[in-house]
């Protein structure tokens, strides 16, 4: 890491880095688990993160190709062996807010984890893409990067999967 020193990275963009492995793992154990590895596999790769070249683009791809390797090994020992199964747990503690009365607080929680329930249940190829979208706020183009995908199948993806959270949560909260 010879352009952007570690220390300053981990300023920048732990945060949001941490969110997003949050995101992911829905749980804390393995999102701090991931958070590391991904900054050891940047200092590992020796790739110097440079400015212009959007580091925290890097370190996301990083962390979500370390994340589908840990799943698909995972996937292969449980045919393998049966180890159990795999539960993502709840990532409960983002999304902090001051809340105005109890009956407030009450349903904006209730709110918050059936929305992020409706998320969770998307398919992967759906719900990454909803994930660098509107939890890290990145552009389509760079989304197409770390997926190493064209910038419309982002589009299409990131459409389809507002079509079907808009149908799931529509299902729950009785509208139509």
């Amino acid at each position: 890491m010879n352009g952007i020193p570690l220390e300053q990275c981990i300023e920048q963009y732990g945060t949001e880095l941490y969110a997003f492995c949050s995101q992911l793992t829905r749980n804390t154990q393995e999102a701090e688990d991931l958070y590391q590895d991904t900054f050891l596999k940047a200092i590992e790769l020796g790739k110097p993160l440079i400015r212009e070249d959007n580091p925290k683009s890097y370190l996301v791809s990083i962390a979500l190709r370390i994340w589908k390797n840990r799943k698909r090994k995972y996937a292969w020992r449980n045919r393998i062996a049966g180890t159990g199964q795999y539960i993502e747990g709840n990532a409960q503690d983002a999304g902090c807010c001051i809340w105005h009365s109890p009956e407030e607080a009450l349903l904006e929680q209730e709110l918050y984890a059936q929305v992020q329930d409706a998320v969770a249940s998307l398919d992967d190829k759906y719900r990454i893409p909803i994930y660098l979208y509107y939890t890290l706020q990145l552009p389509c183009a760079q989304i197409g990067k770390i997926l190493k995908l064209p910038q419309g199948t982002v589009k299409s993806r990131l459409h389809k999967a507002r079509k079907q959270l808009k149908q799931e949560l529509e299902t729950i909260w009785g509208k139509s």
